[in-house]
């Protein structure tokens, strides 16, 4: 299971509250990496929508449009639960075709068109507006204060609780891939049950768990198409190896990105204390680059990371992932032991899964606002700012609720993309 993560603001009193009683207590806008241009094939298009994820909007557009789901571009997923604004776009696609597209939870305008398709990670930032109901009175002042610090130093990049899954075993799941323990990952993928599992999954669970494979086939829902396939393949040919083949690429980076993410996290919280600093041998990065460099003229770089020039980093473990020197260095080096990994291991998963790469210890508190108001649902504080991409508002919202919200799955759980010293 993922670990508990630690507050930045710890010695400051939470406010609490209620998140997400109504989805537009949620919402979300996408801050493009670019616009339209006056030439391309791909259509571009701003999908608005309101309880639906986005893979199951795409679905829906795509059966409008008569195409694949794989076929429209989206740069980030957003979440049900919120009322969310993205872009997407669509090669060869009859602009007058998609205009006439109708549907209760989605809305969609025609942008322009575009060169290329839309990429996972072609977006700059999000916006988010968040009301926090139930609050005191003193829920303002509370919020503002936490919100100047975490301005001021910055907001730790923890990767969020829906990075490990509604189970919290996706790392789990991705430790045994990168170990090569295939029969344990899917005794983890098709049994242990739990008792927060739907009853059916539960059933299923435990009749693989006991060693009643058909049953379990029979009992799995038919929804979890891909489980169900891995569970088929598994019984077929009587080898894990099958069940893991079963698979998506897409779900098998998903496990290996949750133990990354662990561990970047795990790193993260060894640093927590002064991870708005850099040290000797940091692999920094600038801010708005993807390039690293090597620390060495400390007091340079601490002024500029005292004006948010450049920050720390810490690693999304692989293969080639760049490691710091001095310090920073043994902090990674003590936490790859921790979790009896080397380099070397991710091999086994390709290096297509787990090439490696950096992520900034922090990310910037952007245009933050805070506004307390009043609907016809009741009293509420409204908090509105700019994250980059990749990084979580949940973060954000569980050191000002001093609780962990469950947000479900939010823009943010975009894989980074390579970076590299330089």
């Amino acid at each position: 299971m993922p670990q508990l993560l630690p507050y930045l603001t710890a010695d400051l009193p939470g406010i609490g509250g209620r998140l997400k009683e109504r989805p537009e207590d949620f919402r979300v806008e996408e801050i493009p990496l670019y616009l339209p241009q006056s030439t391309g094939t791909h259509l571009y298009f701003r999908v608005t929508k309101q309880g639906i994820a986005t893979p199951a909007a795409v679905e829906r557009i795509a059966r409008h449009m008569g195409v694949k789901p794989g076929d429209i571009g989206v740069a980030g997923l957003k979440d049900a639960q919120a009322v969310t604004t993205q872009m997407m776009s669509l090669e060869h696609a009859a602009s007058e075709r998609l205009a006439a597209f109708r549907d209760e939870q989605i809305s969609v305008s025609v942008l322009g068109i575009h060169s290329n398709k839309l990429r996972t990670g072609h977006l700059k930032g999000n916006r988010f507006i968040i009301r926090l109901r139930g609050v005191g009175q003193e829920a303002t002042a509370q919020t503002d204060t936490i919100v100047q610090i975490l301005a001021k130093r910055g907001v730790p990049n923890f990767f969020g609780e829906q990075r490990f899954g509604r189970r919290g075993d996706t790392a789990l799941l991705g430790a045994a891939m990168v170990r090569g323990k295939i029969e344990e990952f899917v005794n983890i993928l098709l049994g242990r049950p739990q008792p927060e599992d739907p009853q059916a999954q539960q059933e299923a669970r435990q009749a693989f768990a006991r060693g009643d494979g058909e049953t379990a086939l029979r009992l799995w829902p038919y929804h979890e198409r891909e489980r169900r396939a891995a569970l088929a393949a598994y019984l077929k040919q009587k080898r894990p190896q099958a069940a893991v083949a079963a698979l998506t690429p897409k779900s098998r980076r998903l496990y290996v990105s949750a133990l990354q993410s662990e561990i970047f996290n795990e790193v993260l919280q060894r640093r927590l204390a002064s991870f708005d600093q850099v040290m000797a041998g940091d692999l920094a990065q600038r801010e708005g680059s993807c390039k690293f460099f090597v620390v060495e003229d400390v007091a340079a770089e601490l002024a500029r990371a005292a004006a948010f020039e450049i920050s720390a980093s810490g690693p999304m473990v692989g293969m080639h992932c760049p490691l710091p020197q001095g310090q920073p260095g043994e902090v990674e080096q003590a936490v790859w032991q921790a979790f009896q990994l080397t380099p070397e291991d991710f091999s086994r998963v390709g290096k297509t899964i787990a090439q490696g790469t950096r992520r900034p210890l922090r990310f910037r508190l952007a245009k933050p606002h805070i506004t307390a108001g009043e609907d016809c649902h009741g009293s509420f504080l409204e908090l509105s700012f700019v994250a980059p991409s990749g990084c979580y508002a949940t973060v954000v919202l569980r050191e000002i609720m001093k609780q962990d919200p469950s947000v479900g799955q939010e823009s943010a759980a975009t894989p980074a993309s390579d970076c590299h010293v330089d």
